[in-house]
C-alpha cells in the first residue's frame, strides 16, 4: 500500500522552488540594470596642473557699463522658464543695445543626475563657439532628457549637435572625455562662495537677486546699477559688496 505523503511534506518542496524561482526574477533584473545603466567614463589628467578657475560664458561687451551673472542649472525648471520666455527680450533690448554684459555660470543641483552632462554638452558646444547655441537647444528641450525622462541623456545632446551645426566627432569625444568637468565644478565652487542658495539666481551689480525675474523687473536692477555707476563684475567676479538676498530651497 503506498502511503499519501501529507500535507507537512509537500510544504518545503513549494517554498524550495519559490525561493529560486525568486532568486532568478531577482538576477535578471538586476542582470538588465547593470546593462541599462550609462557607463562610468575614466580620463587621464595632468596633476600637475592648477585648478580650474570660474569663467562662466559671456555674451555681450565685456566692457559694458552692468554685467548681468546668472548661476543656473541646466536641469531647473525656473531656469528653462527664464531662458526660453525672458531671456530672448533681455538679449535683444538689453545686451545687444550695449546696456549691459551677460554671463552664465553653471551651478548643477546635487538632486538634478543629468544636469552635470548638460553642463558638459554646453562647454563642448562652446569650443566651436556654439556654447549660446547649445545652451537655448538644452533649455528649449528639458523634458526630453531631464532625470525623469532619460537614464543617459547622450543621445539626446548629440542631437542636439547635429540640430546647431556641430562637428558631433569633436563634439563626442569632448564630452566622452569628461575635459571640462573641471571648469564645471569651479563655476559651481563659484556659486557655493557667493552663497547662492538656489537657481536661478542674479547677480546685477550690487545685487544679488534669487529667483526668476520678469523682463520688467531683470531692466529695472540694470538700470539702479547702472545709475549706482556699476560698472560690473570682473571675468571672475568678486564676493558680492551688500549682503545677498536670503537662499532658497534649491529648485
Amino acid at each position: 500500500m503506498v502511503k499519501k505523503k501529507s500535507a507537512r511534506g509537500r510544504t518545503p518542496d513549494k517554498r524550495f522552488y519559490g525561493a529560486l524561482v525568486l532568486i532568478a526574477v531577482v538576477g535578471v533584473a538586476l542582470l538588465a540594470w547593470l546593462a541599462a545603466r550609462p557607463k562610468r567614463v575614466v580620463s587621464a589628467v595632468d596633476p600637475a596642473l592648477p585648478p580650474a578657475q570660474a569663467e562662466g560664458y559671456l555674451m555681450g561687451n565685456a566692457n559694458a557699463p552692468v554685467q548681468i551673472i546668472e548661476f543656473a542649472d541646466f536641469e531647473c525648471p525656473g531656469c528653462a522658464q527664464f531662458a526660453t520666455v525672458t531671456e530672448p527680450d533681455v538679449r535683444k533690448r538689453i545686451v545687444d543695445a550695449g546696456l549691459a554684459s551677460y554671463r552664465f555660470y553653471d551651478f548643477p543641483l546635487p538632486q538634478h543626475r543629468n544636469s552635470i552632462p548638460a553642463s558638459s554638452a554646453a562647454a563642448c558646444a562652446n569650443d566651436q563657439g556654439k556654447f549660446w547655441e547649445m545652451h537655448d537647444r538644452i533649455f528649449a528641450g528639458q523634458y526630453d532628457w531631464n532625470t525623469q525622462a532619460v537614464r543617459n541623456p547622450k543621445g539626446v545632446f548629440e542631437r542636439y549637435a547635429k540640430e546647431i551645426g556641430l562637428d558631433t566627432d569633436k563634439w563626442e569625444e569632448c564630452y566622452d572625455s569628461g575635459q571640462h568637468l573641471a571648469q564645471i565644478e569651479a563655476n559651481r565652487r563659484e556659486g557655493e562662495r557667493r552663497m547662492i542658495g538656489s537657481t536661478p539666481t542674479f547677480i546685477i551689480g550690487k545685487r544679488q537677486i534669487p529667483g526668476n525675474l520678469s523682463y520688467d523687473e531683470l531692466k529695472a536692477y540694470v538700470d539702479s546699477a547702472a545709475a549706482d555707476g556699476a560698472s560690473g563684475a570682473p571675468a571672475t567676479p568678486n564676493a558680492p559688496t551688500s549682503a545677498p538676498a536670503s537662499p532658497t530651497t534649491p529648485r
